[in-house]
């Protein structure tokens, strides 16, 4: 039951990321037979999607954090294998239940700050810089769902290690 829920919100988070990709490539696809368009009809006609690249960049801080767990628990992520092979089984299993941890001590550590900086950013009313003001709080939302579930990912893959009690090297090991 867990291990679908969990399976679930990884594969939810990696399609939102998908879904964030394409709005990126419909938004620069648009502007760019914007910028056809004017330079076949001249200024007259300028056209333009008013702060385009902040968005984009907006989508991609969005993608790039919400396919944080659905990678890892993919193994697309790397991983330092070339010491590992070479080290005893139990020593390996230390090495790896040791770098899980930290790993996501520092993913609920950098969540914890960003939860903070989306509630200050809320309270603070911060905007965005460009033509369109955007509430930072709403793309610094997304940053602070990605984190969090990159932290319910590696907190996962640290007690499924300790309850195999074996390494959780590839792709097909995980889940």
């Amino acid at each position: 039951m867990i291990r679908k829920t969990l399976d679930r919100l990884y594969s939810i988070s990696g399609a939102v990321a998908a879904g964030f990709l394409v709005l990126i490539c419909v938004l620069v696809s648009i502007q760019v037979v914007f910028n056809l368009i004017t330079k076949l009809f001249g200024t007259s006609l300028a056209l333009t999607i008013p702060s385009y690249a902040e968005f984009a960049g907006f989508f991609l801080a969005s993608a790039s954090f919400l396919a944080l767990a659905y990678t890892l628990t993919r193994g697309g992520h790397i991983r330092v294998t070339l010491v590992l092979q070479f080290l005893p089984k139990t020593t390996r299993f230390i090495f790896e239940v040791f770098g899980l941890g930290i790993c996501a001590a520092t993913s609920l550590y950098a969540t914890w700050f960003m939860v903070g900086l989306t509630f200050e950013s809320y309270e603070f009313s911060d905007m965005s810089p460009g033509i369109i003001a955007v509430p930072l709080w709403i793309p610094q939302t997304s940053l602070t769902v990605g984190l969090a579930i990159l932290s319910i990912a590696l907190l996962d893959l640290t007690i499924s290690t300790l309850i195999k009690r074996d390494l959780v090297l590839t792709p097909t090991d995980i889940g």
